[in-house]
């Protein structure tokens, strides 16, 4: 854990000297999250940072092209090689989210992923690096996220 951390840390760190963007997604509590962090990060640790929660956007996008790719169509437009993209889902299978995190990929976005529930679940290994907790129920599964994310915001946290 300690050397994915160390990894996750260098990465932000080059995506913060370079000015480049991290994207976070997530449904419903891991969406929350997402936008907690975007808000920590961008405060604390002065990084660019973008969530896609606009209303407007996202339901104009499930309903004229469909829900799974509510995360993958703006991603195509806007993110580029450098940015980073955190993916958050309990489930580790939410479609929306796995086709978000193989967009990233084909723009060589550096991918983390957080999930939980099955161990073979797909996200679980989609990302550059992966943060998988064996937690049965979405309440610890939501709770231990919330932990790493906010170790993560801790280790890059622009001390003044």
């Amino acid at each position: 854990a300690d050397e994915g951390f160390a990894k996750w840390k260098e990465l932000t760190v080059e995506i913060r000297n370079a000015r480049r963007t991290i994207y976070l997604v997530g449904n419903g509590a891991s969406a929350s999250m997402a936008s907690h962090m975007a808000s920590d990060l961008s405060k604390n640790a002065g990084l660019h940072t973008h969530v896609f929660s606009d209303p407007s956007l996202l339901t104009a996008i499930s309903n004229d092209i469909g829900y799974e790719d509510v995360f993958a169509l703006p991603l195509k437009g806007r993110a580029v090689k450098g940015d980073m993209l955190v993916a958050i889902s309990s489930s580790g299978k939410s479609p929306n989210i796995l086709k978000a995190v193989k967009v990233a990929r084909e723009r060589d976005l550096s991918v983390v992923t957080l999930s939980a529930k099955d161990a073979d679940n797909p996200l679980r290994s989609a990302g550059t690096l992966n943060a998988y907790v064996p937690a049965e129920t979405y309440g610890l599964a939501e709770s231990c996220h919330a932990a790493v994310l906010h170790h993560w915001m801790d280790l890059v946290e622009l001390k003044s």
